[in-house]
């Protein structure tokens, strides 16, 4: 843990003038948090056509510095994990999202680069049938893929049943906070909130100690929900609501969302029921329907393995290719990330490389940015 980043990361978020696109840019400039501080009194060096704002924000760094320092202390007091947005531990599917946040506060052992990541939200109110649903359909997952990672928002309702589902199933489940880890929010799920830390999950936030749980906070949070996964679930919500807001924020990140019915005339159905009307959710009825949708392979279908991908298969490929094929070799799909990890290649490059393979045919594009070797 590079403490010295971390700190003039947390830094940057403590100043009010700084926006997050200016920071990133700033960030993208010098190559890190650490170097943006060093260069606090003479910004303009950095980005000559910046702002009197910008400039202004600066002004006020000598006094966050003191504040990321505090904040510092409470991690190391607390054993927390922070991830920076240089940090190769940093969830790669949110890096992807342009409004990522600079800086992560993590308590928790689940993996947050996990093969498979799925998001569940609904509204704070509700029915029976929600929570029917919900519960069903993780236990129904377990059974294909017991070792997914269920995300929600620790909130009342759908999301506090999704994690006592996963944990009940004993699969990994991760909340996402509205507010610092120096509280609980409401305060009737600490236990729960507990079980999950204890239980390979975890609690995330991009808030630092001492800030409250205000309503736009929620809303903010959101995005982190949204782009932590590949697919986001609305189990139950009415018309309108933050499981909404989500799931539209999914769909401009370019992840997968699908939606449970309800019967017509349930207020509390009316969202997801609408979401499948305007075919921007697909509806989904059990774990089967998302393995399909997504490309997933059926792992309970007795099929027998095919053998590993040998070099000869495939002999007119480059050796930039033949790097990304090799770490799809053994397993049945793999996300694009952790695609471009394995084979140390930079994002961008993979991407075009994996769409030149999936024109020669030899590799499948699946839902969730994830992709598959086509077998001959």
């Amino acid at each position: 843990m590079d403490t010295q980043e971390i700190i003039s990361a947390i830094a940057l978020t403590k100043l009010k003038g700084l926006s997050l696109l200016n920071a990133r840019t700033l960030l993208d400039a010098v190559g890190s948090a650490h170097e943006v501080i060093a260069h606090r009194k003479d910004i303009v060096d950095i980005i000559p056509d910046a702002s009197q704002r910008l400039v202004t924000a600066f002004a006020e760094a000598d006094a966050a510095l003191k504040e990321a320092e505090s904040e510092m202390q409470f991690i190391e007091q607390k054993n927390l994990k922070v991830f920076t947005l240089t940090d190769e531990d940093y969830p790669q599917r949110l890096l992807e999202c342009e409004d990522a946040p600079l800086v992560l506060y993590y308590c928790g052992n689940a993996n947050l680069n996990a093969m498979r990541i799925i998001s569940i939200v609904g509204t704070r109110k509700c029915s029976e049938y929600g929570r029917e649903v919900c519960n069903n359909f993780i236990a129904d997952l377990k059974r294909y893929y017991p070792d997914a990672l269920i995300v929600s928002g620790l909130a009342y309702g759908i999301d506090i049943c999704a994690h006592r589902a996963a944990l009940e199933n004993s699969m990994s489940t991760v909340g996402v906070l509205a507010h610092g880890l120096d509280n609980i929010y409401p305060s009737m799920h600490r236990q729960t909130a507990a079980d999950m830390v204890h239980r390979q999950g975890g609690l995330l936030t991009e808030y630092t100690t001492h800030t409250t749980p205000e309503r736009g906070n929620f809303v903010r949070r959101n995005r982190i929900v949204a782009g932590l996964c590949d697919a986001c679930i609305v189990v139950e919500s009415a018309e309108r609501g933050g499981s909404l807001i989500t799931a539209e924020l999914a769909m401009e990140y370019n992840r997968d969302v699908f939606a449970f019915p309800g019967r017509v005339y349930d207020e509390a159905s009316r969202g997801c029921n609408n979401l499948i009307r305007r075919q921007q959710a697909t509806l989904l009825t059990c774990a089967a329907d998302l393995l399909d949708a997504m490309g997933w392979e059926n792992p309970l279908k007795k099929t027998s393995k095919p053998e590993a991908v040998q070099q000869e298969l495939f002999p007119d490929l480059t050796d930039e290719e033949r790097a990304l094929v090799n770490t799809l070799k053994d397993v049945d799909d793999k996300h694009i990330n952790q695609i471009a990890i394995d084979a140390n290649i930079p994002y961008s490059r993979a991407s075009m490389i994996l769409f030149d393979l999936e024109m020669k045919g030899v590799v499948r594009a699946l839902g969730g940015a994830r992709y598959k070797i086509m077998h001959h």
